[in-house]
């Protein structure tokens, strides 16, 4: 028989630091559409809300270009989930020969970029989950604090292994390394036994997201889960803590982290 408060416990691992706060139910049948909407509100303090020199995007993308210099020159690269195009901007000073294209689904978002100096072919509209590029068309592709935001995010990452010619770098949040080590360790065993649909079910009471007013919709998100399809294309496989980690084991300490993938 399950204990009811077994259950209850399992359903307070993992509580984000954001406030949670309800959703109006319009929004709860699609997600996708609540948090574009939700960019499209925010869009003009989307760079103070989401935006640092030194924050874990940051210093995944100064990690990336420093692994990517080491396999050669580097003629292109997309960014997936591009927003205002901070990662477009750095990577335009750092390679400035190269083609440097960001894809934003969100129309206010991309008009940031633009009065922030991008051109429309630099910052484009499309969805991460069926990217308008061909096979191989980019030396790289990234995502960077994207990939917790999409429902089904190997569907996306699939498409960024398509698109890629040399390799994919992700840097997101790693759920199994967030909370105190009690939690971290329940959240590892839950994890093990294949019931981490279950915990989240009963946290989101079904509907499998939550919303904050700092992150909009999100989702619980293990950057390491897109590993093993990184892998198919990309054998080689980098990992960085890209915040403080509470000790050696990225997998079950760092709370988020870059995962670069090349050949």
């Amino acid at each position: 028989m399950c204990d009811p408060c077994l259950w209850h416990k399992l359903a307070r691992i993992h509580q984000p630091v954001a406030r949670v706060i309800a959703m109006p139910k319009a929004a709860l049948s699609s997600p996708i559409d609540a948090q574009r909407a939700y960019y499209e509100r925010t869009a003009q303090s989307y760079d103070a809300r989401h935006v640092g020199p030194a924050d874990e995007h940051g210093t995944a993308l100064s990690a990336f270009m420093a692994l990517a210099e080491l396999a050669g020159p580097v003629a292109s690269v997309l960014d997936v989930g591009a927003g205002t195009g901070r990662a477009v901007k750095t990577l335009k000073d750092r390679w400035q020969d190269a083609t440097i294209v960001g894809v934003e689904p969100v129309a206010a978002l991309r008009k940031e970029a633009i009065l922030s100096g991008l051109s429309s072919q630099e910052i484009v509209d499309g969805d991460a989950l069926c990217l308008t590029y061909a096979d191989g068309s980019f030396d790289y592709v990234i995502a960077t604090g994207v990939l917790h935001h999409i429902p089904d995010p190997e569907r996306a990452v699939r498409e960024m292994v398509r698109v890629a010619r040399k390799g994919v770098m992700i840097s997101d949040s790693n759920n199994l390394g967030q909370g105190r080590a009690l939690t971290r360790l329940a959240k590892y065993l839950v994890k093990s036994m294949g019931l981490w649909p279950v915990l989240i079910f009963i946290q989101t009471r079904g509907k499998g997201y939550k919303f904050s007013q700092g992150d909009g919709i999100y989702f619980s998100y293990c950057a390491f889960d897109a590993v093993k399809i990184l892998q198919r294309k990309f054998p080689s496989i980098h990992y960085m803590n890209t915040q403080p980690c509470a000790g050696i084991n990225l997998y079950r300490g760092a709370t988020h982290v870059m995962i670069f993938a090349k050949q």
